[in-house]
């Protein structure tokens, strides 16, 4: 089976949470002062405080099931796959429904920034929507590693608004504090719940977390903390800088607080912060919310086809377009306010399963659950979530409520139509007069951790890399000539594969054919070579990374990897050269396959001034594996009276040779075209790397190597760790 690597830090992980949720502040608070008037910011605080049991119980659950999948996952374990279906379709329609509403406050700020007729708010949401929707399916990874830097000029945009705030703090404007007593304040808690759902967002991803036991529950708090802050803040300098009456109706309220403190210059910066922060978090919120419907169709919950993977793109293209279609017919339909509300009640209605979920499996002792987090004051903390949620849900109102009852309906037929199926039973299925709601088809599934580690992280005790791309003219041929480069016999090849962030990645965690075909073909390869060559298969999101991180491991002496002669293939493309050439962390030898299967003849090209006798060893080690002999070739330009010299020094350095070897001087000014017409006479041609390689080729591929392009042989180019 493949292996999913775990690639996201602590760092990486709170700022995936904390991007999930700052759409809140820059859409909801306006409109909440309408609802509670400026006690605004303390109804934030207390959302937070109702939102901490279900980071708790998420934490909790967690680190027993590092899994990606989150709340779906948790939930079906413990109570079979018809609750598992009301809770995959809450957690879906409560994602697009908050995706729904950004997408309404980003037309809105789009209007401060081009002057766009408010009228059209809702076409221009529909056409960013299908925006999203295009780079969600084509599986752009690249617009989505700017999330953290868009994020990152959020919170700074916010915190400069909040010290210039203060200085212009009016208490007069925060009157009154309560608009409508105590059941306005928590009319507005349950309001601004939605804020908050991105904190438990990161257990969705949790297989893909470094140090899941350690970083999960941490990542969740610290996000909790760090959000709760900026959204206080914010919400205390926006209700003393500008009036309830205009803040009641605001839907871009964080551009009406830079206006009012500095004018139209801050307004529009506001607008264009505004934009993008609410384009990249609705980008995330259709990257996240089309898994749901993704994963609850393999687990056969779900119509088939929306379990489908484009072949071309590798994302799921038929969840995608349903999940948009939905978002689009909530712009159409709803407005802000009743958006909001829908997605604060199935947040809530979702949190009050997981803080169930952790009581049923706590109390009935399941023998696989063994979280190395565990809530602090069980069972008082989710009965404390359990309760206020209930409370919440209430004050939402009754179209929320009866939108909840409904979903557990359509749930509950979805089932009968597609999940009785299912082989899973949830752990409470031995339990109570209830349990026939909680089983499936037939037998129970335990539930058990497949990762490679504890820490999830690829490890290897061989001196020899070989990551197989899947691009490799003949990866049997790469993996020999890895071995030969040490002359070793412990080689470990890879068959890495990338695969977007908009995909779960379980769906490629099965051996593919291809997959099993490499391995039977590598084992071959050992067998007949009597070489040791160990195989695995791993799926990762960041192909780069993964390769930077085999590379960096302590036994880990050479990377070996086929390449087409590019330098620097850059950030656009998926072959990694050009980053790897200014991050590789061991030897690196690059293997451009021109079909030659039979080794017999090499040559070894030096360029003055290099340090000759690492490179003869390493020539000498290939020619010795294929019984081949060796040529050591100097090119000289034509004025150049050294070459005796030079003749005399290799000869030397040839002397320790375990293999036939000869010298060569040849005098030319035009060193590609000789090269490339003695190439002909060989097998093999190996090559140092190229003299110069500025930084910007190295990032985006500007240049190529041209002794390897124009060479007629296989070529074999090695970069030296100095």
């Amino acid at each position: 089976m493949k292996k999913l690597e775990r690639t996201l830090t602590l760092p990486g992980a709170i700022a995936v949470s904390i991007g999930g949720m700052l759409s809140g502040i820059f859409v909801l608070p306006g409109l909440a002062v309408g609802i509670t008037g400026s006690s605004v910011w303390l109804a934030f605080l207390v959302a937070a405080l109702c939102i901490l049991p279900a980071v708790l119980s998420k934490s909790e659950l967690g680190t027993a099931m590092p899994k990606s999948g989150g709340t779906y996952v948790y939930i079906e374990r413990a109570f079979g796959p018809l609750f598992g279906t009301i809770a995959g379709i809450g957690l879906w329609l409560s994602l697009l429904l908050k995706s729904a509403f950004s997408l309404v406050g980003l037309s809105f700020y789009l209007y401060v920034v081009v002057n766009i007729d408010e009228s059209y708010t809702r076409a221009i949401a529909l056409l960013a929507l299908l925006l999203i929707v295009l780079l969600n399916i084509f599986g752009l990874k690249k617009v989505e590693k700017t999330q953290l830097f868009i994020v990152s000029i959020s919170i700074i945009s916010l915190i400069v608004i909040v010290a210039l705030g203060f200085s212009s703090f009016d208490t007069k404007l925060t009157e009154p504090v309560f608009i409508d007593g105590g059941d306005g304040f928590i009319a507005g808690v349950a309001f601004l719940y939605i804020s908050y759902a991105g904190v438990t967002k990161i257990a969705a991803i949790a297989g893909e977390i470094k140090n899941p036991a350690k970083n999960l529950p941490l990542t969740m708090t610290i996000s909790l903390f760090l959000i709760t802050t900026i959204y206080c803040l914010v919400a205390l300098v926006l209700v003393g800088n500008v009036e309830a009456s205009i803040l009641a109706t605001d839907i871009k309220p964080i551009h009406t607080l830079f206006q009012t403190i500095g004018g139209d210059t801050f307004g529009l910066i506001a607008g264009v912060v505004g934009v993008l922060t609410l384009l990249s978090m609705v980008n995330s919120g259709v990257l996240a919310s089309s898994r749901f419907p993704f994963a609850m169709s393999k687990d056969g919950l779900l119509p088939g086809y929306l379990a489908k993977v484009n072949s071309k793109f590798m994302t799921p293209v038929s969840a995608i377009l349903t999940t948009s279609t939905l978002i689009a017919l909530a712009i159409i339909f709803l407005d802000v306010v009743k958006i909001a509300k829908l997605a604060s009640a199935f947040k809530v209605l979702m949190f009050i399963f997981n803080e169930l979920t952790v009581i049923v499996l706590r109390e009935t002792n399941a023998q696989w659950y063994k979280p190395t987090f565990k809530s602090p004051l069980y069972p008082w903390v989710q009965i404390f979530g359990i309760g206020s949620g209930i409370v919440l849900l209430a004050y939402l109102g009754i179209m929320p409520v009866v939108s909840v009852l409904g979903v557990v309906v359509l749930g509950f037929l979805i089932f009968l139509a597609y999940g009785r199926k299912s082989d899973r039973s949830g752990i409470a299925s031995s339990y109570g007069i209830f349990s026939s709601f909680f089983k499936g088809a037939s037998k129970i599934r335990e539930y058990s951790d497949e990762s490679e580690d504890a820490e999830g992280v690829i490890a290897t005790e061989a001196e020899v890399v070989v990551p197989l791309l899947g691009e490799e003219t003949s990866p049997e041929m790469l993996v020999e000539m890895a071995a030969a480069i040490k002359s070793t016999n412990m080689v470990q090849a890879f068959d890495v594969t990338e695969v977007p962030n908009q995909t779960d990645a379980s769906v490629f965690m099965q051996d593919s054919p291809e997959s099993t075909s490499l391995k039977r073909r590598i084992k071959r390869l050992s067998e007949s070579k009597k070489l040791s060559v160990g195989f695995d298969a791993v799926v990762t999101y960041e192909l780069s990374q993964t390769i930077n991180r085999l590379s960096s491991q302590e036994s880990c002496k050479w990377l070996v990897m086929g390449w087409a002669a590019r330098p620097n293939s850059g950030i656009f493309i998926s072959n990694p050269i050009g980053w790897l050439l200014a991050n590789i962390n061991s030897n690196l030898a690059l293997y451009k396959d021109n079909g030659v299967r039979y080794i017999g003849k090499v040559v070894l090209a030096l360029r003055p001034g290099r340090k000759d006798k690492n490179f003869i060893g390493i020539a000498n080690n290939v020619c010795k594996h294929f019984g081949a002999t060796l040529t050591l070739l100097h090119v000289v330009p034509e004025q150049n009276k050294t070459a005796s010299t030079i003749k005399t020094r290799s000869e030397k350095k040839l002397k320790e040779a375990k293999v036939k070897a000869n010298i060569s001087v040849v005098k030319s000014d035009s060193p590609v075209e000789t090269i490339a017409d003695i190439s002909a006479s060989y097998d093999l041609l190996i090559l140092g790397t190229p003299e110069k390689n500025n930084w910007i080729k190295v990032l985006f591929g500007g240049g190529k190597d041209k002794f390897t392009e124009r060479a007629a042989c296989s070529v074999l180019r090695l970069t030296l760790k100095d």
